[in-house]
């Protein structure tokens, strides 16, 4: 070989050298590469076998990724891919306490909606500086709640407003609203809202819709005022021009057990008119409220110390007891009082997870509705108790759930192991939907359950940068096997994390690694622009 060709080739060797040099160090470096899942959108269509790039928190690219680099590489073969699930009910009360919010991340959720059946708190904007300077697990927005508004201006005092007095709660939500809430909810069955007359809700909520927000609501009955309640938001959403979400949607008691056929009408044809009318709903027969919530509200009015004094006269406490007898027999109690059952007793401990018939026959009494309304009356002037209430009918809950514009919401509150006897919504509400009413029970298909989880919701709250997987939105994206998701937490054993929940990412950050909860609180505060 030549001297010049020697040259030629050291060069040619040199420059190719080179070139790949050059190559490898401008080839992305992904913070997360996600490939060979079955990637759903979230728009409740096919899924395709595709390759997600994460970077800066963000989904930077979609398409095959063979030879890319990443610091994290999931294999997910065989697993579904979906936006992360957005949670429209959610009792985020202890999250100062909880801010890694484990038992909602582990189900898959990346974003919660608080401040939900009329409580929130306030004002919004110092606590939501300090939840964000806290740390949080997943993603939070906020609603202002109306019982919140109104105790703080009056009370639990049981008549309207004055002029002055409506003006000044108008002024709170337009505070709310200016520090990011989403909206406004209210807690028709609960003190003070249940005092409250439509005006009243209609004049707040356009101070809500004045701002783009939305309206939602435990409404004022679920039992045999359900249709009048649904009513009722339908007229708010027309009057206050504000799209309204039916919370935790549900037709409880056994006189109204199969009527969600005519709520679900009643939906339809709000909307066929132009009224933007959606649903939220949680995957189980049971509610979980206050024992309260079997006492007349009118005897409840003042407070504690007001119930007690009319309790104490005898003529008032035999009208509230008709009253406890008869929600017992037509609303919450289900007829039974086996279907009550404690949850969260602080004075009596021991009654967690046992029903109201079980605490009578502890007390020696024949287990009747009018014993066990005796009881409640106990259980409240004690304090009160939280309680589980199997009061409806599955028949119901498939109905609701399959209609087009219900999303998924948990109504769960964030929980640690060991804390009280809860729901076990609280810990498995979206791998049920996905285990029990997907896979085993074919209610629905897995494109259109991931709709209601993800893609809907986040339209409801007009969040543009999440609830599809696409490129340019954020990276709140879970990972899932269809054969094995499921919930594990049970009436009886509550405190039990669901499986099948593979990997959760929020905000791009790794936050539930091969079933494995990383307490990394990559969430966000969100407040509505």
């Amino acid at each position: 070989m030549t001297k010049t060709n020697s040259n030629t080739l050291f060069k040619t060797l040199l420059g190719v050298c080179l070139l790949w040099v050059f190559s490898c160090s401008n080839q992305d470096t992904y913070d997360i590469l996600i490939l060979n899942g079955n990637v759903y959108d979230g728009k409740g269509g096919d899924p395709i076998v595709t390759d997600i790039a994460i970077k800066d928190s963000m989904i930077v690219a979609l398409g095959e990724f063979d030879n890319a680099k990443a610091n994290k590489i999931i294999d997910a073969s065989g697993l579904a891919v979906s936006p992360g699930f957005i949670d429209m009910h959610t009792h985020i009360e202890p999250i100062m306490e909880l801010n890694s919010c484990e038992s909602h991340v582990r189900q898959g959720v990346t974003t919660s909606l608080g401040g939900p059946d009329g409580s929130s708190p306030y004002p919004l904007k110092p606590y939501m500086d300090s939840l964000q300077n806290k740390g949080v697990g997943m993603n939070v927005a906020y609603l202002v709640g109306h019982n919140t508004i109104r105790r703080n201006i009056m009370g639990l005092e049981n008549r309207a407003p004055t002029a002055e007095e409506l003006k000044a709660m108008e002024a709170e939500v337009d505070s709310a609203m200016k520090d990011g809430a989403f909206g406004i909810s209210t807690g028709l069955k609960y003190l003070p809202g249940a005092f409250s007359k439509v005006d009243e809700v209609i004049s707040l909520s356009k101070v809500a819709s004045d701002y783009g927000g939305i309206y939602t609501s435990h409404l004022r009955e679920e039992g045999l005022g359900l249709f009048d309640a649904v009513a009722e938001a339908i007229q708010i959403s027309e009057e206050a021009d504000i799209p309204v979400v039916l919370t935790h949607h549900k037709a409880i008691g056994k006189p109204m057990w199969g009527k969600s056929a005519r709520t679900l009408a009643m939906v339809d044809s709000a909307r066929a008119k132009g009224l933007d009318i959606k649903m939220d709903q949680y995957p189980y027969a049971a509610s979980y409220t206050g024992i309260s919530v079997l006492i007349p509200s009118w005897a409840r009015a003042g407070g504690q110390e007001a119930f007690e004094e009319r309790v104490a006269d005898p003529v008032l406490r035999d009208s509230i007891k008709n009253g406890i007898v008869f929600n017992i027999l037509n609303d919450r109690g289900g007829s039974d009082l086996d279907r009550v059952q404690f949850a969260k007793v602080e004075w009596q401990p021991e009654l967690e997870g046992k029903t109201l018939k079980y605490w009578c026959e502890q007390n020696d009494l024949e287990p009747s509705v009018e014993n066990g309304a005796d009881m409640v009356i106990k259980a409240q002037l004690n304090g009160g108790a939280s309680c589980v209430f199997h009061a409806m009918a599955e028949e119901d809950v498939e109905r609701i759930m399959k209609h087009p514009f219900t999303m998924i919401g948990s109504d769960g509150r964030l929980v640690e192991p060991g804390m009280g006897h809860p729901h076990p919504r609280w810990y498995g509400t979206f791998p049920r939907v996905l285990g029990r009413y997907v896979r085993e029970k074919n209610t629905l298909e897995l494109s259109e359950a991931i709709r209601k989880m993800t893609y809907l919701p986040a339209q409801s709250l007009n969040l543009s940068d999440r609830g599809l997987i696409k490129e340019g939105l954020r990276a709140d994206i879970t990972i899932f096997n269809p054969e094995t998701v499921i919930d594990k937490a049970t009436f009886e054993k509550p405190h039990q994390y669901s499986e099948g929940i593979e990997f959760v990412i929020v905000n791009g950050g790794l936050a539930v690694e091969n079933g494995e909860f990383k307490d990394i609180k990559s969430g966000i505060v969100l407040r509505k622009q």
